[in-house]
């Protein structure tokens, strides 16, 4: 059995020798220049993109597309609400959210990766929803305050590279009453974390490598999943960037959570 690895150092914010040292993030278990993170995503996904959606199936035994069933019912969408989806990759849960919205409404599709956005904009077309596909990064996105009811973003938080920002962003462009979902890997019960860390740091790159001919990017999205913030953090989180009644859901025993909160 392998054991979890350790992550090679944290953030850094400081000063050397008098100038100000750039910030530095995440990649896995890696510390990188925020600058290279949004690059070095992209090609993992630039990557993987043709083979998104049959990993996705195969990694969770089909049970993504349970958590995004649920993710659909917490929404609560009604005919003619305006909905951002946030890092939507292949774009399922917006054709989901687009049948519920109906002619009246608006689904809108972001990502950063052009790849993922262009499969998600096809798909919705093929769909008969001419969803408006925008790539942008979600630290800025670009939408006037307050326009939309819903803002989703479906495992692709943990990917950004300054979350607090990109959470402020997506509150920012809530109307009042508004909703925000974002639902994303969490913290596995514990009883259960060797079992996980099996699963996760062997079986994932070794599927990575035969279905994608890249085990490298799954190492990476199994390493982001430890260095994503946990449930209660991520709840902080989400008050600090000015949402309220925030909650979470545990899904498959904390290894998926669903939080939610709403914009006042």
């Amino acid at each position: 059995m392998m054991n979890d690895p350790t992550p090679r150092g944290e953030a850094d914010t400081g000063a050397t020798g008098g100038r100000a040292a750039e910030s530095t993030t995440h990649f896995g278990y890696e510390t990188v220049p925020e600058s290279q993170k949004s690059r070095r995503v992209a090609a993992v996904f630039d990557s993987v993109a043709t083979r998104y959606d049959l990993m996705n199936d195969l990694m969770s035994a089909g049970l993504h597309r349970l958590w995004k069933h649920f993710t659909i019912g917490q929404a609560a969408v009604r005919p003619g609400m305006k909905l951002l989806d946030v890092a939507s990759g292949t774009g399922d849960l917006a054709r989901a959210f687009a049948r519920r919205i109906g002619p009246t409404g608006e689904v809108w599709l972001t990502d950063i990766n052009a790849s993922m956005l262009t499969l998600g904009r096809d798909r919705a077309i093929d769909d008969g929803h001419a969803s408006p596909a925008v790539q942008c990064d979600a630290e800025r996105l670009p939408f006037p305050t307050g326009y939309f009811d819903r803002v989703t973003v479906a495992f692709g938080l943990r990917n950004m590279t300054r979350k607090e920002h990109a959470l402020a962003e997506m509150a920012r462009v809530l109307a009042p009453g508004g909703k925000l979902l974002v639902l994303e890997f969490s913290r596995v019960w514990k009883p259960l974390e060797p079992a996980y860390g099996l699963y996760t740091f062997n079986v994932l790159p070794w599927l990575g490598r035969r279905i994608t001919g890249d085990g490298d990017s799954y190492r990476y999205l199994a390493e982001s999943i430890r260095v994503h913030p946990d449930q209660e953090t991520l709840k902080r989180m989400l008050e600090s960037a000015g949402l309220s009644r925030v909650r979470y859901f545990n899904l498959a025993a904390g290894a998926v959570a669903l939080h939610e909160g709403i914009r006042l």
